[in-house]
Parts: C-alpha cells; sequence; structure tokens
C-alpha cells in the first residue's frame, strides 16, 4: 500500500512522535508506516486520517501490481 503520512505530517509541521501521540501509537510505528514497511489496521488508518484532516482514500492508496 503506498501513503502520504509523511507528506501530510510534515504539512502539519508534527514529528513523528508527535503524530504518534495524537493516535496512540509510538514513533516507531509512525516510522514503519511512512516507510512502506508496515499497513496499518483499518482503525489506525482511519484514525490517521481523521487527526491529518483528509479523507482516507486520499491518504492510502492501494498498490497497483499487475498480475500475470
Amino acid at each position: 500500500m503506498n501513503n502520504h503520512v509523511r507528506a501530510k505530517r510534515a504539512d502539519r509541521g508534527w514529528t513523528q512522535a508527535q503524530l504518534g501521540d495524537r493516535v496512540g501509537v509510538s514513533r516507531q510505528t509512525i516510522n514503519a508506516i511512512e516507510a512502506g514497511r508496515h499497513d496499518p489496521s483499518l482503525t489506525l488508518a482511519f484514525d490517521l486520517a481523521e487527526v491529518l484532516e483528509v479523507r482516507i482514500d486520499r491518504l492510502f492508496e492501494p498498490d497497483r501490481h499487475v498480475v500475470p
């Protein structure tokens, strides 16, 4: 899954720790999501979209890999 969490967080001037505090996860979790190493739960994805004030489908996008 692709995401725009880093850009939206940076737009607000928040650190990873500040965003994590707002949604109840660690800075390391935010780092892993931004780096694409972790896909958040649906609940966390909705929480991130809410605090970043963006629609969830604008924050997260599925990979468009075509399977032969």
